[in-house]
């Protein structure tokens, strides 16, 4: 059995469709939830289906990953699945989990990838650009910020009347049909 953590930062709705998704699979436990957000609608979701959940600073993150990652492998932790996690994941983790870690992405990388490209500042480029096409891409993580090895994408159409929101809604969806799959595709 795969043991799995998730970090996330915000509603949670993500970690939420993950647990649900393997709630029965004997293949994977959703194990841990790590959140840098003491108050993100992330907490309630994981104490609902019991999980236990970890604050973790960003201080922590970046200078103590040694005992965070020590924590994980005392844990079993095999896959750590970074679902809305706002924090650049240290060179040190992703040396100790070699393609472990996997991130979603609110659009088809390599566009629109990078530093500073998360939530609504992806889909506002995206509109900006006149793209015809969105979507999502779950991939690896790596050094580099939306830069690993591609899981999966899915796409959308990106109609000349969305907006932001919109467009945002329409990744949502994708979001919570692919997220799932990709992992299943892991295990």
């Amino acid at each position: 059995m795969i043991n799995a953590a998730i970090f996330a930062s915000g509603g949670g709705t993500n970690a939420e469709n993950i647990i649900k998704y393997f709630a029965n699979d004997t293949r994977i436990k959703i194990k841990l939830i790590f959140t840098n957000n003491e108050n993100a609608g992330v907490v309630a979701r994981a104490e609902k289906y019991k999980k236990n959940v970890q604050i973790i600073s960003k201080d922590s993150l970046n200078n103590y990953a040694d005992q965070l990652i020590d924590f994980l492998k005392t844990e079993k932790i095999d896959l750590i699945i970074l679902a809305g996690f706002l924090l650049k994941i240290p060179e040190a983790f992703v040396k100790a989990f070699p393609n472990k870690i996997i991130n979603i992405h609110p659009s088809l990388l390599p566009k629109f990838g990078g530093k500073g490209m998360y939530g609504m500042h992806v889909h506002q480029a995206v509109i900006q650009s006149g793209e015809t096409e969105s979507g999502i891409t779950i991939h690896f993580v790596n050094e580099e910020y939306d830069k690993g090895e591609i899981i999966l994408q899915a796409k959308c159409t990106v109609e000349k009347s969305d907006t932001a929101e919109t467009l945002a809604a329409k990744i949502h969806e994708l979001e919570m049909e692919n997220f799932p799959k990709a992992i299943e595709k892991l295990l």
